[in-house]
């Protein structure tokens, strides 16, 4: 027969559990997690890339691509102009910073984004480190999983050649090779604000608009994009095997190429020092390092939907079919 004293103790204990219990049902938070939990996928927000519109054939598809693999997904294709044409327009003219900001605003303001638990994010070419941006400088409303297709994230070298009668195409590449570094080239000619050379060094940290500051290179480090991008749950980045567009294409990877020699993220500063936040991500299993075949955004269908399959849908249905993460091969 128990004694009274341990009896007692049965009961405090008892009334503990049930105190903790009704606690976590009033608790906002927990309530918050049951209704994430209920099966519905996440919002995907998608940033397409130079010379491309939010109104594209190809980019609609994508989207419909997306809520065939997982049913009810409300997709956003993000714009910087009402117009096909102003969006276009903007993918080469434009102020990054200032173009980061509206989607900002425009995403935090949007009646189901802004009331979701989290978003997903598909980055096309140069919308991958604009949606990187977003997520360092803002991230209202949070991404769970950001996914980039042959994006610049440790910028470029040289510029895309542009078809023949592509004369909004051909006219910025103009101005780009005539003073990269110009103010006036640098606040609003898109691909120049993230045109890095790492023969030319001073030059990017002193005048770079956009790259230098999202990747933390200068001296002063903003503490919040590291806090911001290890928050992800993943940081998928996939590089086409023969991309011949963006020079050099192991920028989408974070690698460093200078001539002939290449350095690998883990080996450089910007991830060993963790200035933005890769190593942190990388430590919990969040970096992922992808190859695509094929030529600069010659994406299959079967690459799209073994993506979408693994890092979108519902809340907390991250990567539960993902394959073991292969280990970073030559390209």
């Amino acid at each position: 027969m128990p004694s009274i004293r341990s009896l007692s103790l049965l009961l405090i204990l008892l009334a503990q559990l049930v105190s903790a219990t009704t606690a976590a049902a009033d608790n906002p938070v927990t309530q918050r997690s049951a209704e994430d939990n209920d099966g519905t996928p996440l919002p995907v927000v998608i940033w397409h890339g130079l010379g491309d519109t939010y109104a594209a054939e190809g980019l609609q598809q994508v989207g419909k691509i997306i809520e065939d693999v997982n049913p009810g997904t409300f997709v956003y294709f993000i714009r910087l102009d009402a117009s096909a044409a102003g969006d276009q327009r903007a993918t080469f003219y434009g102020n990054v910073t200032e173009q980061v900001a509206k989607v900002c605003d425009d995403l935090a303001s949007h009646p189901i984004l802004s009331t979701a638990p989290a978003i997903d994010a598909v980055g096309f070419s140069q919308g991958g480190q604009f949606l990187r941006a977003y997520v360092q400088r803002c991230n209202a409303p949070p991404v769970r999983n950001l996914i980039t297709f042959g994006s610049q994230h440790n910028g470029i070298i040289d510029y895309r050649v542009c078809e023949s009668r592509d004369w909004l195409c051909r006219g910025a590449m103009a101005l780009l090779h005539g003073n990269t570094w110009a103010q006036l080239v640098q606040s609003r000619l898109v691909p120049a604000q993230y045109f890095r050379d790492p023969a030319d060094m001073d030059n990017y940290l002193a005048h770079s608009n956009f790259l230098a500051d999202i990747n933390n290179e200068r001296e002063v480090k903003n503490e919040k994009y590291a806090q911001n991008i290890a928050s992800l749950k993943n940081l998928v980045m996939y590089v086409f095997e023969d991309d011949t567009r963006v020079i050099p294409k192991e920028t989408g990877w974070f690698e460093e190429v200078n001539g002939d020699e290449t350095t690998p993220l883990r080996a450089r500063k910007i991830y060993k020092e963790d200035w933005i936040g890769l190593r942190a991500l990388d430590r919990k299993g969040g970096l992922k390092f992808k190859v695509a075949p094929g030529e600069h955004m010659q994406l299959s269908d079967t690459v799209l939907i073994k993506a979408f399959k693994e890092y979108l849908g519902p809340y907390e249905n991250t990567s539960k079919n993902a394959a073991a993460e292969e280990p970073i091969g030559e390209l």
